[in-house]
């Protein structure tokens, strides 16, 4: 997979991305995913390659949609991804066709000095966006706790690799 040439793209560590989906588990067959402040899209095409059926990938640099293009076409995934260009520190466009879900899983990891994260899942309809028994994986500096809950999302796993710190919610009743 392609990587980023600057220092604006931080894309999760190997490392991280490995311990990340033996969390998540191997199989993600059929699942729907949205990945947010893309970067790479390395989480979104790792989701593909576990058996995803759709992938929507949302970044606003130019040269990280111009890389997750890249790495889409070479892994031969375009039929089941959509990249869009868009800020998100302005909310999720909920209202654009390709984010109708449900999703069953839904990256996100902004820049970590935002520290937007937890607003925009409050923000998100989140009934109708995140399928029953959906997670959320969370990416920020080590030294931030998110709450034990966000709208109808519970804290399911926190773990701390490096750096970086990885927090799953999942929905429920």
């Amino acid at each position: 997979m392609l990587g980023p040439k600057g220092s604006l793209v931080r894309p999760t560590s190997d490392r991280v991305r490995e311990a990340l989906f033996n969390i998540l588990g191997q199989d993600l067959s059929g699942y729907y995913i949205l990945d947010l402040f893309s970067g790479t899209g390395s989480l979104g095409l790792e989701a593909l390659s576990r058996g995803a059926a759709y992938a929507v990938f949302i970044d606003n640099l130019n040269a990280s949609i111009a890389l997750i293009k890249k790495n889409i076409e070479r892994l031969g995934y375009g039929p089941l991804t959509r990249v869009l260009t868009r800020d998100l520190t302005r909310g999720i466009p909920w209202e654009h066709e390709f984010l109708k879900g449900p999703f069953d899983l839904l990256f996100l990891d902004p820049p970590y000095a935002l520290d937007i994260a937890p607003q925009l899942i409050e923000r998100m309809p989140t009934a109708q966006r995140l399928a029953e028994g959906g997670r959320v994986v969370i990416e920020t500096d080590k030294k931030t706790d998110l709450p034990l809950s966000l709208s109808r999302l519970s804290r399911v796993h926190v773990r701390a690799y490096g750096d970086t710190k990885i927090t799953i919610y999942e929905m429920g009743d």
